[in-house]
């Protein structure tokens, strides 16, 4: 595995982040499990850094599996109420083709606006969205690494590798 952004690098672009996003005032930050739990932490701690102290909520959806190639997106914990009338931070880590986040805005119905933030935005051709905050965009291949897996292994990594 090749090593792409080490751990002070991912630190110092979500810092960076945090500083962006505290403009846009969310009140509240849903994060999508189980890939975005490592990015979430952080950047509601730079948040909180920041002056900003909001609570947090989250859905768990799935399109893995087990496997590279996505399928489906199964929803296994859905958002609250607690969104609604709201601006919603949804952070996820990492955008490829977009399908879990478009999924995730419409589990959002409701809130009065959403702001994307990633860990990585692939930025591919075609994709479905780009993120509003993305720490790392452009990135090519198979990531693992800061809440992101490869088949299951990986996820506790503190940095982000290339996982082809």
């Amino acid at each position: 595995m090749k090593i792409l952004f080490s751990e002070s690098e991912i630190a110092l672009r979500v810092a960076a982040l945090a500083k962006e996003i505290v403009r846009a005032k969310p009140d509240i930050a849903v994060a999508i499990l189980a890939g975005a739990f490592v990015f979430a932490a952080d950047l509601l701690r730079g948040l909180a850094r920041e002056g900003l102290d909001i609570p947090i909520e989250f859905l768990t959806l799935r399109s893995y599996g087990d496997a590279r190639i996505g399928g489906e997106i199964s929803v296994r914990l859905g958002a609250s109420e607690n969104i609604v009338g709201k601006n919603v931070l949804l952070i996820d880590g990492v955008l490829d083709h977009g399908r879990t986040l478009v999924k995730a805005r419409e589990l959002l119905q409701g809130a009065r606006a959403i702001i994307t933030a990633v860990a990585v935005d692939k930025i591919r051709d075609g994709a479905l969205l780009k993120a509003d905050h993305a720490c790392f965009t452009h990135v090519e291949g198979f990531i693992a690494g800061y809440g992101m897996d490869d088949a299951g292994r990986g996820r506790v990594l503190p940095l982000i590798v290339k996982a082809d």
